[in-house]
């Protein structure tokens, strides 16, 4: 397995930097970075809150931290016409030599939508332009010229040069949507991610294969990520009032030998790769203790 990590969006620019650094120095396999303009509300009203835009953070790293693999998480298609977001991807993967992965979905989060005055569309129309989204983007990445007519997309002998420095740049859909999103997945990605615990994993990956099946494809030709919140420690007291909270998200919680064991079993369900948020890990020294327990007293058993 690999395991990577996900700084918060929301920590200013000099720590997503230092902690990307520091997992790039102890051995973590890559940095993922989500592609938000501000915190969520529940009523889809605007939020105060910092928020690094997604790209230009991606081209930060990719000239800051040179061997880790970078990959977002997940860029809104509603955000950024797909030639626009291709053409964006090809530079960054140039900047980094050849290391970015794209993470697509569909988008969703409802307030920077109405505040910004950008269409978020039916769940329905949102989801089939982002199959026509995809289509377009691998395309434009790794074809010399691009003509598209669809129902929401059209574009003409367009060309996007320079290419990536991947032949081809690898393509990660995001989402557990069994009729619609597990089929773009199929017919377009190159990896596949949704936040799930092994249970969920397992049976949204066996879905996923049915739909390869469907078309034809062999389902081995897409990896598999996940992630949930960790909390990792030796305190058995600190991990008792974790064990009897609700976190809010599907989290992973143990010692190093319990997380091993959880590890594994994401491992057998299909993941190739998990991916470990930084969002509830606190300072910035505090996180590091903790990505460094990870790294060293629990990734061995699974590498």
């Amino acid at each position: 397995m690999r395991f990577s990590v996900w700084p918060s969006p929301m920590r200013p620019w000099n720590e997503i930097l230092e902690v990307a650094q520091h997992c790039e120095q102890s051995g973590w396999d890559g940095v993922y970075y989500a592609d938000h303009f501000m915190p969520n509300s529940m009523d889809g009203s605007p939020l105060d809150g910092p928020t690094l835009e997604c790209w230009s953070v991606m081209a930060g790293l990719a000239a800051a931290v040179p061997r880790v693999r970078l990959g977002t998480l997940v860029c809104g298609n509603t955000y950024r016409h797909p030639a626009v977001l291709a053409n964006i991807a090809a530079a960054v993967d140039n900047i980094s030599g050849g290391r970015l992965l794209l993470g697509l979905g569909a988008g969703w989060q409802e307030n920077e939508h109405a505040a910004y005055g950008i269409p978020l569309f039916s769940t329905g129309e949102r989801l089939d332009r982002f199959e026509e989204a995809c289509t377009i983007v691998n395309s434009l990445l790794r074809e010399q010229r691009t003509t598209f007519k669809g129902k929401y997309y059209e574009i003409t002998d367009a060309p996007n040069d320079p290419k990536p420095v991947q032949s081809p740049l690898p393509l990660l859909v995001g989402g557990g949507g069994e009729q619609k999103t597990l089929r773009t997945a199929a017919r377009h990605a190159d990896e596949w991610n949704i936040w799930s615990n092994p249970e969920v994993l397992k049976q949204k990956r066996g879905v996923l294969d049915q739909r390869c099946e469907e078309i034809g494809r062999d389902p081995s030709t897409i990896a598999t990520s996940t992630q949930a919140l960790l909390f990792l420690s030796t305190d058995e007291a600190w991990l008792k009032g974790k064990r009897d909270a609700d976190p809010g998200r599907v989290s992973v919680i143990g010692t190093p030998a319990e997380v091993v064991e959880t590890m594994a079993a994401y491992r057998d369900a299909g993941a190739d790769e998990f991916i470990v948020p930084d969002f509830n890990l606190g300072p910035t020294a505090r996180r590091k203790d903790t990505l460094d327990l990870f790294i060293t007293e629990v990734a061995p058993h699974l590498r």
